[in-house]
């Protein structure tokens, strides 16, 4: 174990749209001494929103990595630090960053509380099993209220919040926290922004507040170790500060309890009380185990340890292009150490690759490294192949760590380039984007010839589109955005193909007997059962089988929309010693997959949304009359401070420029939110028109 790893944080800061991410990291960056201004968000300064997309729109698109060094009771802690986006069409950069993270910071705003992109946020870390601390921000906005963001805490997420700080006053009077710890209070000063932090004497009129909040904070931890809860019955003040930070230490670590604090980081309130917290509660790599993956030769399960000397192992979590060093790939090392210049095996690719340089990131920035060990983050250039979820070892040692899943794109867009001499360039352009984007994806309509964009929203397509205009110089004419529909296999049906033909010489020859229906609950991809027996079908052929169902599963029978599931048990079938081959069987069953579809109850299936519509009282009736136009299943609403929140699950199809049309019934003052939900059927009124549009009837 190395004593420099205890010093060290992997954290992501992760939170709903406009929660204040990015102005608290400008903060951090500020108060660490990176940067000797603070970069705002809303003058388009922010030093990790470097996009310039992200500069004009005031939001984060692409998760920023930076690195900077804090001083905690006399240590200095090295903190690697991503910044992710909170827009829903945006997951992915959430996702993959929490798979490589050992905490985190979750911020909720202290009026908007737990907002929808917060629970899909908050669902990644707990699959991720990512320890959080919750930072309610915001504290100075108007109708701020952070008993009540606490409380949407524990209900709306299920968790186990737990303040350790207090806010003194709120809205336009909040002037600093109560340190449930310390039991102090602290006040910032805005002439210093925040740089010094008076201590004073809790207000006498939060006496009772505190006392039953310090009396929470005391039964949390006394949890953790029975002297301490011995303690506790005895003499509850005889339970020392560190005493307590060791216990709430553990407890954050086991995912028991979620530590609360309180700020206002545009006011530069509360931050360095959160960077504290970092050092004092969340893990360094040395808390968490190690890493276990695939050994790809032996397929046996191996453990790594977190070990400068251990076998060298990373995970590639993001893939970036920069104009100057080409491809940039940011990756987390679980074991061992990597030198610059040194060769790595990837084994999701089965290709070395030679590690030309490493660095440390800092936004769009590169400080060059000359080795980087177990526990660090850093990027690297050189690769010549490299995808996000890539293994990357040492070639003696080789190992597979579980790579990333990643949600379909549901909505699409056909592109063409506006001049001929452009059809390489935004080939070129779409392979690059489609490589740093896992939910981006690019395919041509064989009908048609068109190139068509498939992303996770309006806005995610829309940044494309410009990255393309502005980075890779391609001027692009676009059609209007379309549902990505899926197909499904309703009921099972069974068929016989025989695949013959003859064409002097050798021919081709194959016969299947199969069974075709929906796969089992859950289940994503081709569910293949082999039930054939005393090899009518040589065991050689059985895998072509299988591929070529495989393959006509992206092209489904009603509309040539793909397959997300389907289930097919080979039952029988016959073959002739000459004229059968490969190639054969796996025609059959692609023909075979034609056929029994028609046979078979094939339904349309369209993306359903979760969508959340914020609206002031006197608008509720006409937003909701709306809604229920485009076919909504409005499923509650609920009220706050002068606005109530719709909830409803709506088809994406009848979304598309829903901003605008929200804009108009409320004169500006709604808003919404809107993340993918599920699949459903298609009505079949609906369902026709959509097929007779897609065959151009």
């Amino acid at each position: 174990m190395s004593a420099k790893l205890n010093f060290t944080r992997n954290i992501g800061i992760m939170a709903h749209i406009d929660a204040g991410k990015t102005t608290t990291t400008e903060r951090i960056l500020y108060y660490t001494g990176i940067n000797y201004k603070i970069g705002e968000v809303h003058e388009g300064a922010a030093t990790m929103d470097w996009m310039v997309q992200e500069q004009e729109r005031g939001i984060t698109i692409t998760s920023a990595a930076t690195t900077v060094f804090w001083s905690y009771k006399g240590d200095k802690y090295k903190y690697n630090i991503i910044d992710t986006p909170g827009h829903v069409d945006f997951t992915v950069e959430v996702e993959r960053s929490l798979r490589v993270l050992d905490g985190s910071i979750a911020l909720f705003c202290a009026v908007g509380g737990v907002e929808p992109q917060s629970e899909t946020v908050w669902k990644q870390a707990d699959r991720y099993l990512v320890p959080r601390i919750c930072f309610i921000n915001k504290m100075d906005r108007a109708g701020a209220d952070f008993y009540d963001v606490l409380g949407q805490i524990k209900e709306k997420l299920g968790a186990n919040p737990v303040a350790l700080a207090l806010p003194i006053g709120a809205e336009e009077n909040f002037l600093g926290v109560v340190d449930l710890i310390k039991m102090k209070a602290f006040y910032f000063d805005e002439a210093s922004k925040g740089m010094n932090v008076t201590e004073g004497e809790i207000p006498a009129d939060m006496a009772e507040d505190v006392e039953m909040y310090r009396g929470k904070l005391i039964e949390a931890v006394a949890e953790q170790s029975e002297d301490l809860l011995e303690k506790y019955m005895m003499d509850p003040e005889s339970i020392t500060v560190d005493e307590m930070m060791d216990a709430i230490r553990k407890a954050t670590v086991k995912m028991e309890i979620f530590p609360v604090l309180c700020g206002a980081s545009f006011k530069n309130k509360g931050v360095q009380m959160l960077l504290d917290a970092v050092a004092a509660f969340l893990p360094s790599p040395n808390d968490v185990e190690g890493i276990t993956g695939i050994n790809p030769e032996t397929e046996l399960e191996e453990f790594r340890s977190v070990d400068p000397k251990g076998k060298f192992c990373a995970l590639a979590f993001k893939i970036a292009t920069d104009p100057f060093v080409g491809r940039i790939a940011f990756f987390r090392v679980y074991s061992g150490s990597l030198d610059a210049g040194s060769y790595v095996l990837n084994t999701t690719t089965g290709k070395k690759e030679r590690i030309s340089r490493i660095m440390q990131m800092h936004a769009n920035k590169q400080n060059p490294l000359d080795r980087i060990e177990a526990g660090d983050i850093g990027a690297a250039v050189g690769f010549k192949s490299i995808r996000t979820g890539d293994t990357l070892c040492d070639e003696k040692f080789p190992i597979i760590l579980e790579s990333m899943s990643f949600p379909e794109p549901v909505i699409a867009l056909a592109l063409e380039p506006k001049t001929k001499d452009d059809v390489d360039k935004l080939d070129n352009a779409l392979i690059k984007l489609a490589e740093e984007d896992p939910t981006f994806k690019v395919h041509t309509d064989h009908d048609s010839g068109q190139t068509i964009v498939r992303g996770m929203g309006e806005l995610h397509l829309e940044i494309i589109v410009d990255r393309l205009r502005r980075e890779f110089k391609v001027e692009v004419n676009q059609g209007a955005p379309q549902v990505a529909y899926k197909e499904a296999v309703n009921s099972t049906v069974q068929h016989r193909e025989v695949y013959k033909k003859q064409s002097g010489g050798r021919g081709k020859f194959a016969d299947i007997i199969f069974e075709m229906g929906p796969a089992e609950e859950g289940f994503k991809g081709l569910q293949f059962i082999n039930e054939v027996k005393g090899g009518n079908i040589p065991k050689e052929f059985i895998p072509s089988v299988q591929k070529g169902f495989e393959m006509a599963m992206s092209n489904g029978v009603l509309a040539g929309f793909s397959l997300e599931s389907l289930r097919v048990v080979l039952k029988d079938g016959s073959f002739h010693a000459v004229d059968s081959d490969a190639l054969s069987f796996e025609l059959a069953a692609k023909i075979g997959f034609k056929e029994a579809g028609r046979k078979a109850k094939c339904v349309l299936m369209e993306p359903i949304m979760k969508v959340e519509v914020f609206v002031p009282d006197d608008y509720v009736g006409e937003v909701t009359g709306d809604l229920n136009k485009r076919r909504a299943l409005v499923e509650g609403i609920e009220a706050k401070i002068k606005t109530q929140i719709i909830k409803a699950k709506v088809p994406l199809s009848e979304m598309f420029g829903y901003v605008t049309t929200l804009r108009t019934i409320t004169s500006g003052r709604g808003s919404s939110s809107m993340e993918f939900s599920h699949y459903a059927d298609v009505p079949n009124n609906i369902a026709e028109e959509v097929i007779k549009k897609v065959k151009g009837l």
